[in-house]
């Protein structure tokens, strides 16, 4: 199904104020677009409204308040991965599904506007085999070749630069396992641990990536240390103790970028879930040698919520920055393709993640296939985007939209703002854009509709909620 606008059947209205830049100025245009469960709502425009002011506060109505004076976290960007599943399904399509992929998650005015990747450093579960770039034994990295991504994956990561603006994505990179050659249990799968005696080799290997995809044209940001390093995997693998990845961070990888010209690359740790995120936060940023090389902590939204756990690395290390960099739904089954909870694990994710400070949010693959893959360990999950291979056919999931509802209207320089709900059936979350314009989310969970006010800066008016919805109100 291609992404349309469809008009809002009940006009919702929903009014705001801001300031926009040191002074602070009255908003009063309001658009509006909606995403709602049982109404073929899809990031559907609605009615624009203008702003009135405030009667008195009624404490058995609910409200929404937003206060664009206190800000917070800068926006990084929004996003999801470019993975070699990904990659291999976009150009087994036609040419005008693969623009038409393009255009719907890169393009600013005609898509959702995606600002924020992630590529893995060889293979990953998500490639149709395992491979490395360098041959058997080769310390010195000399056979250092990434010969198998200039098929699929090289040229797509291009196609979605060219679409989003180079300058205007941000891309970076992870490693699931080094070649199996350096590790304890000799195999890239199933956990195992990194050689000490080729802890130099490995930390090379990440500067080879680099100026490699550079070499392309493809710019790299930054990189995480290690994907999940605290799970055995069936897939790509390998484990550090909090202590082994500040040592490898302190004493190998940070001076290896550093001695390659490259320390201006970000180094994120941890990237994997909530749930242990500050034991290992603290861990390794409590050691200045190694935090001074840390740019921040990334983390996953596997196993719990966990949400305050990223409050807590916040509040503990404020000059840390927070990146979500993996999450997704799953196990893949295409008979639940509809189901409308998919879109609200995002919702509700991403709210709570800006909400307690990540600066950046990058969903896992943004393509795959009719079977949730391809994937050489048949850890089948769903994208936002699914084609059937064999017919062309593209299948949108509601967390396409729900993603959508930020990645569109909160772009890269974007500031945090107090969006702040009177109720628990109402989450929310906003943003105060480089442009001036602010961006507001409202989420509704609950299986009714939900009638609030909306306050800020003197002006207020009645809205609704629609049950199981996610809205955004762009003041301008």
């Amino acid at each position: 199904m291609k992404p349309t606008i469809i008009p809002l059947i009940s006009l919702i209205t929903f009014v705001a104020g801001s300031f926009h830049c040191a002074a602070e100025q009255s908003k009063s245009h309001v658009e509006i677009y909606v995403t709602a469960k049982d109404t073929g709502q899809r990031l559907a425009k609605a009615d624009d409204v203008e702003l009135a002011d405030s009667p008195p506060i009624n404490e058995k109505e609910a409200y929404i308040f937003v206060d664009p004076t206190k800000t917070f976290q800068t926006v990084l960007g929004i996003g999801g991965a470019l993975t070699d599943a990904s990659a291999e399904t976009f150009y087994k399509l036609p040419e005008d599904k693969r623009q038409e992929i393009l255009t719907a998650y890169f393009d600013p005015q005609n898509g959702i506007g995606y600002t924020l990747g992630r590529t893995h450093i060889h293979s990953c579960d998500f490639s149709s085999e395992s491979y490395t770039y360098v041959t058997n034994d080769d310390t010195q990295l000399e056979s250092f070749d990434i010969a198998h991504d200039l098929k699929y994956r090289i040229p797509f990561i291009k196609e979605a630069l060219a679409t989003a603006g180079k300058n205007n994505f941000t891309l970076f990179a992870s490693p699931w396992s080094p070649p199996a050659w350096m590790k304890d249990n000799d195999d890239m799968l199933h956990g195992g641990k990194l050689k000490p005696e080729y802890y130099e080799s490995w930390a090379r290997y990440y500067g080879k990536f680099i100026h490699a995809y550079e070499k392309e044209g493809i710019p790299i940001w930054g990189l995480t240390v290690q994907n999940e390093p605290l799970a055995v995997q069936t897939w790509e693998s390998c484990n550090y103790s909090a202590e082994e990845e500040r040592d490898f961070v302190k004493n190998y990888l940070g001076p290896a970028l550093r001695k390659d010209g490259l320390s201006d690359k970000k180094i994120i740790v941890w990237d994997h879930n909530r749930s242990f995120m500050f034991q290992r936060a603290s861990v390794i940023l409590d050691d200045p040698a190694a935090a001074k090389y840390v740019w921040g902590v990334g983390y996953h939204w596997y196993v719990d919520d966990s949400f305050e756990n990223v409050k807590h690395v916040r509040e503990a290390y404020p000059k840390t920055h927070l990146l979500f960099t993996e999450g997704c739904n799953g196990p893949f089954h295409l008979s639940q393709i509809n189901d409308w909870q998919w879109g609200e694990n995002y919702g509700k994710s991403m709210i709570h993640d800006f909400n307690n400070g990540v600066e950046g949010w990058t969903d896992w693959n943004v393509l795959l296939d009719e079977t949730g893959g391809p994937n050489h360990v048949q850890n089948f999950c769903f994208a936002p985007i699914h084609a059937d291979t064999k017919t062309g056919k593209l299948y949108y999931m509601d967390s396409y939209y729900y993603i959508g509802h930020f990645s569109k209207f909160i772009r890269p320089g974007a500031k945090r703002i107090i969006s702040s709900s009177s109720t628990d059936k109402l989450q929310t979350t906003a943003f105060l854009n480089p442009d001036g314009k602010i961006a507001v989310l409202v989420l509704n969970l609950s299986d009714k509709a939900q009638p609030f006010n909306f306050s800020v800066s003197g002006k207020s008016a009645k809205s609704t909620s629609p049950a199981h919805s996610i809205i955004t109100l762009v003041l301008s």
